[in-house]
């Protein structure tokens, strides 16, 4: 038999190895869990999407990027769109450029003024492009109803609205009048917003005015006529406006701006295709009417950058003196 002494060690060794048990099934336990957690964690980080603030406008040409996150385009390539309203002009450029925003909306030639100013700007899809077609297009050259002004070469001489001076609007407005004979050197400009122009022209406030959708239409609708149809003027299927991003975040996120840029396109493929959709959607964000909306004449929306009209504006913004040198458009459209 053992005595006390004996027992009592016996005792001590069978609970330490009971105790050593008991942490040993513990940790295995623990360790299964563990396990199990992990590739949930992965999981739900590889499901969070991406966050991204892209920079618009409140107007029709930006409809398929509205259209576009509603449908789950962005989503299925695992976006999470801010869309940021802005005015225009620097406040679309400048928040791209300092990083405040990945993406932005511009019309083409305030990007290639702002490259040969040193800005490192990359085109990444397709914005919005005129119909190509004369007397039905997205934007003119209108006057008043009764108004002598027959065609662009009519404006030699005469004061002619524009939204912004030394911009797309007088360089197409120069391309319009050049193509009818006349002389585009002598045309007298101002800047003047746009719905402030179909006031102004009733008004005998200017003789022309260079305008766009939705105020064409409202323009038309108080007796203004069509002059020129100035975005067919300047180039076949013009494409006006890009959705761009800033060299350095390309260079540094080309898998964001890939998946960015296949969101865009299947935006504008859907957009091209369904008018009735853009028509609905349109009225969410900006101030027309339902009932204004479909009166209007929508842009076209192809899935394809048109190089060649770039290059037309390219070489508009030399002549017509916008720029000091010519635009890169190998590194606009790298």
């Amino acid at each position: 038999m053992l005595n006390s002494g004996a027992m009592a060690r016996s005792l001590q060794k069978r609970n330490s190895a009971a105790k050593g048990a008991m942490r040993w099934r513990a940790l295995f336990k623990f360790g299964i869990l563990a396990l199990a957690v992990v590739p949930n964690l992965c999981l739900d980080r590889a499901l969070a999407a991406d966050k991204i603030t892209v920079g618009v406008l409140p107007i029709t040409d930006l409809a398929p990027i509205y259209l576009g996150v509603a449908k789950g385009f962005f989503t299925a390539q695992n976006l999470d769109v801010a869309l940021q309203t802005a005015q225009g002009g620097a406040e679309l450029v400048a928040p791209v450029m300092t990083g405040q925003r990945e993406f932005g909306f511009s019309n083409v030639t305030s990007l290639l003024i702002a490259q040969t100013r040193g800005l490192d700007i990359v085109a990444v899809a397709a914005g919005a492009s005129s119909t190509g077609e004369q007397g039905r297009d997205f934007g003119a050259i209108i006057v008043p109803g009764e108004s002598l002004l027959r065609t662009a070469k009519d404006l030699e001489g005469k004061t002619t609205a524009v939204n912004a001076l030394k911009s797309f609007a007088d360089t197409s407005t120069r391309a319009a009048v050049r193509k009818a004979g006349g002389d585009d050197s002598k045309i007298r400009f101002v800047e003047l917003a746009f719905p402030d122009m179909p006031a102004a022209l009733a008004n005998k406030l200017i003789d022309a005015a260079w305008i766009v959708e939705p105020f064409l239409t409202l323009a038309k609708e108080q007796g203004a006529k069509v002059i020129a149809w100035h975005l067919a003027d300047t180039a076949p299927h013009l494409m006006i406006a890009v959705y761009f991003t800033s060299g350095d975040y390309a260079r540094q996120h080309p898998d964001m701006v890939k998946r960015f840029k296949a969101a865009i396109i299947e935006s504008l493929a859907y957009a091209d295709g369904h008018p009735d959709e853009i028509r609905a959607i349109v009225p969410t964000y900006t101030r027309i009417s339902k009932d204004l909306i479909g009166k209007l004449t929508l842009p076209r929306w192809p899935t394809e950058m048109n190089r060649e009209s770039t290059a037309i504006l390219a070489d508009l913004s030399v002549k017509d003196g916008l720029v000091s040198k010519k635009p890169d458009l190998n590194a606009f459209f790298r």
